[in-house]
């Protein structure tokens, strides 16, 4: 067990909650706040984390990393076997030493992990000797003891054009679908990264594999029109796919300062109209001081539980309506034909200009639990940063905000602090994972662990594995 980095003698929770100091641990009596990564990873970020639906204890993250011998950007993964109190660090091998992210991580219904990730040479240099870009997911069937070698998703050998980037996963662990198991990733194809070039696009594609993770069909391009390909607000970015019920497959990605969403009733084969469905004002790529760079890119998920909200798709993103970055959730009950008014999520005074940064969303197929965290600086003072979980147990109308008990910390924008965190929930296990600094130019990445009663905003307090009276 790790001691949390930072200030420690600051580390506390809201609202009075007090406190246990237990050897290197600081336990809230509503939730322990535990470090997660050690030096061997160098300022991690871009985060993702997956509880095990077999056996709840085992907790998987992943992220981005410096390697410490070479600098260059690498992934780790991140194994806890016992609910997320103690964690092991495992760097993942990258025998060609490119540089390498975008990490996220979903476990299937019969505990086989999948990791996927980027992988590149020469993006940035004029003359690359042996450019080459591509996305890859690794496979774990013994709880992330071991994984496969990489399977690549697509790879350009000899080219970084066009360029993979920003891809995310999910797994179909319907109980009723006739695609149970398939893996489907997302991702957005560049043209020409970083191009000003107005004949130069951005577009989503998607790929799926119906053997495990073993191998991926051809990618399919979703989106209708393209964006640019700047990598800013007018970019298609941001394409988490949710799975539903039966089998659906929903895209909701941002760009031009909307939200769009199409879906697939095939397995992941073919596409509808790209819809908007929501406006974001101030797009996703939304300017906060002291981050280097933020966006407000949505997230996708759907309610498998056997609750009153069966079904329901859930899309939670950040925009400025209000004239500072908000959390927002919209929902629909019909396969997204309609939706909802946004929600609010945060729950500070509106246009107060305290920033909510970098939210993610896990719906608990126990309980049909929305549950979201993200960065608040409410009631703090310049870059000072603290951690929000909100939770739903009323399909998304209404939010309890839960302080997270880690110590403000100061941002630097002179060191990229990523572009994501995650969350899992299952069984009333809340797990929320994220980077923080530790020092002025040194991250970690911490999770929080939350045991919530079902369907409820009851806590249920636990310490070393011990309930407490």
């Amino acid at each position: 067990m790790r001691e949390l980095g930072g200030r420690m003698g600051q580390i506390g929770v809201s609202c009075g909650i007090a406190l246990l100091m237990c050897g290197a641990e600081v336990i809230a009596q509503t939730h322990r706040v535990v470090r997660v990564t050690e030096l061997n990873a160098r300022n991690p970020n871009e985060v993702s984390i997956a509880i095990n639906p077999l056996d709840p204890d085992t907790i998987i993250a992943v992220s981005r990393a410096a390697d410490p011998d070479t600098g260059r950007s690498t992934n780790f993964e991140y194994v806890s076997n016992d609910g997320g109190v103690t964690w092991r660090t495992h760097p993942v091998r990258n025998h060609e030493a490119r540089t390498q992210g975008d990490d996220a991580i979903v476990i299937a219904a019969d505990g086989t992990a999948h990791h996927s990730y980027i992988s590149f040479n020469g993006l940035r240099e004029k003359r690359p000797e042996t450019p080459t870009n591509g996305i890859f997911v690794t496979t774990s069937s013994d709880s992330g003891v071991s994984w496969s070698a990489p399977v690549p998703v697509l790879e350009h050998r000899n080219s970084i054009t066009p360029f993979e980037d920003k891809p995310y996963l999910v797994v179909d662990r319907g109980r009723e679908s006739r695609y149970r198991d398939t893996v489907y990733l997302a991702w957005t194809r560049f043209d020409v990264y970083g191009s000003r070039d107005p004949g130069d696009r951005s577009h989503i594609f998607v790929s799926h594999s119906l053997d495990r993770g073993r191998s991926f069909t051809a990618p399919v391009r979703v989106s209708d029109v393209g964006g640019d390909a700047l990598d800013s607000d007018g970019t298609l970015e941001g394409a988490v796919p949710a799975v539903g019920i039966n089998g659906e497959v929903f895209l909701v990605w941002g760009g031009a300062s909307y939200l769009f969403f199409d879906r697939s009733d095939d397995g992941g084969w073919t596409w509808g109209d790209d819809a908007i469905i929501q406006e974001t004002p101030g797009g996703w790529d939304i300017e906060v001081e002291g981050l280097a760079r933020h966006n407000g890119m949505p997230v996708t998920g759907v309610d498998h539980s056997e609750g009153p909200s069966q079904g329901t798709l859930y899309v939670n993103w950040i925009d400025e309506r209000y004239g500072d970055p908000d959390v927002f959730l919209i929902t629909s009950s019909d396969g997204g034909v309609s939706w909802t008014n946004p929600v609010r999520v945060n729950d500070d005074t509106v246009g107060n200009g305290a920033a909510q940064m970098f939210t993610w969303m896990a719906v608990d197929s126990s309980d049909g639990s929305v549950n979201i965290v993200f960065y608040d600086r409410r009631t703090l003072d310049g870059t000072l940063t603290q951690l929000i979980l909100a939770r739903s147990v009323d399909g998304g109308r209404t939010f309890v905000n839960y302080p997270i008990g880690l110590a403000p910390f100061a941002a630097n924008p002179t060191v990229f602090f990523g572009d994501y965190t995650g969350i899992d929930a299952l069984n009333g296990l809340v797990t929320p994972i994220f980077m923080h600094f530790v020092d002025e130019f040194e991250m970690a990445i911490s999770v929080a662990v939350f045991r919530f009663q079902l369907g409820t905003q009851h806590l249920t307090v636990r310490a070393l594995g011990q309930d407490l009276p």
